[in-house]
């Protein structure tokens, strides 16, 4: 088996290389206008300070006698509470804080999954969610979305793949790269096709939608086998503060969680919590200025596809990601790298994604550098049309 060798007779599997991150690792701090991301434009310290009417001075000083320890282990309790009333179904009991949305992912997936597993997970996703289970010798099979069905996922082929042996169903909603929502009504649809086998499902969900009428419910929310993964990187415009968590009310998943969690995180830091609280504490406030961001900035783009002959978009659902297709004579890879190189605008290639001639447009910057970068992309698109 390619990427597997044996080490004092233990089955070990070779992870694959992580695209979007490999890429992003490269080229990210040479952009000069870099449209790629999938976070809504980040708030500095002092935006975000200043959302709890404070100088960061101030907020600072009030620190200043804390002591530089472990801190809460799991999150303290203010964070849990805030993050548990996001759901309807989940007790802050049962929310464990992680490094990110990434670390909540990592955790669900090494504390639940064995050799011989069967997860089935939509493609294109967020990489993690299938490659990690591969490398825990999980065996993984994929609904393919298709771009000519608005990449939704097709409920009745994931009925179809599922099977009795069926462990896990990895799900990322909305969408990352396409940006497109399972609502709630397909996402009932996907808990009875687990439930009938006694599936877990999991969803990260750092994603969830900003605006528009979209019906969007955690899963943590509609069955006893689910588990959310979520953060403060994207919906909140905190990338930079690590902080993720995992919610689920299921008590015994999150008590197996603990154990595995002892073993990758302990703490996410002192620091880091009190400002999750904070961001917390006003979270209508930072996701009033997202919604305004994800909202403008949707504009701009639809605008700039009506006029782009050789770009198409199935349209994300008000979340910070989307995924256009690219009519070039040449390969999307080659094409990002060199618009970069002589342009200073970065995008994701679709190829990172597993997607050919794709790129993954991070349109929730700001406004002028989305401008910019647009028009500079536009006018790098004319020289195919010689």
């Amino acid at each position: 088996m390619k990427g597997t060798f044996f080490r004092n007779g233990a089955i070990i599997i070779e992870i694959a290389k992580f695209g979007v991150e490999e890429w992003l690792n490269k080229w990210e701090k040479e952009a000069r206008f870099d449209i790629s991301q999938s976070s809504v434009a980040a708030l500095t310290l002092r935006e975000l300070t200043a959302l709890g009417g404070t100088t960061t001075a101030a907020f600072f000083e009030k620190l200043n006698s804390r002591k530089m320890d472990y801190g809460w282990i799991e999150g303290s309790p203010a964070f849990k509470n805030l993050v548990a009333e996001l759901y309807q179904n989940v007790t802050a009991e049962n929310i464990l804080q992680t490094n990110g949305s990434t670390g909540a992912n990592m955790l669900v997936l090494y504390a639940l999954l064995h050799p011989g597993d069967h997860v089935v997970a939509p493609f294109p996703t967020y990489q993690q969610l299938y490659d990690i289970p591969r490398s825990l010798g999980a065996h993984v099979d994929f609904i393919h979305l298709e771009e000519d069905a608005n990449w939704q996922l097709d409920v009745d082929r994931l009925a179809a793949i599922v099977t009795p042996k069926t462990k896990m169903i990895c799900l990322n909603n909305a969408n990352n790269p396409t940006g497109t929502l399972l609502e709630r009504t397909a996402l009932e649809q996907v808990v009875a096709v687990a439930r009938a086998v006694d599936a877990y499902v999991v969803v990260d969900e750092v994603y969830s939608p900003l605006a528009g009428s979209s019906d969007f419910v955690s899963i943590a929310d509609i069955y006893e086998k689910g588990i959310a993964t979520n953060s403060l990187s994207k919906t909140y415009s905190l990338p930079g503060l690590r902080i993720g968590w995992v919610a689920s009310p299921n008590d015994e998943i999150i008590n197996l969680f603990r154990k595995y969690r002892d073993y990758t995180l302990i703490s996410s830091g002192v620091l880091d919590n009190e400002l999750a609280v904070l961001a917390l504490s006003n979270r209508e406030k930072i996701l009033q200025r997202n919604r305004e961001i994800v909202s403008e900035n949707l504009e701009i783009v639809k605008h700039w596809i009506e006029k782009e002959p050789r770009v198409e978009l199935v349209l994300p659902n008000y979340v910070p990601t989307s995924f256009i297709k690219l009519t070039i004579p040449e390969d999307d890879y080659s094409f990002c790298a060199s618009l970069l190189k002589d342009t200073g605008v970065l995008l994701v290639p679709g190829s990172a994604f597993g997607v050919p001639q794709h790129a993954r447009l991070g349109y929730c910057c700001n406004k002028e550098i989305l401008k910019q970068g647009l028009s500079l992309l536009t006018r790098y698109l004319r020289k195919f049309d010689i």
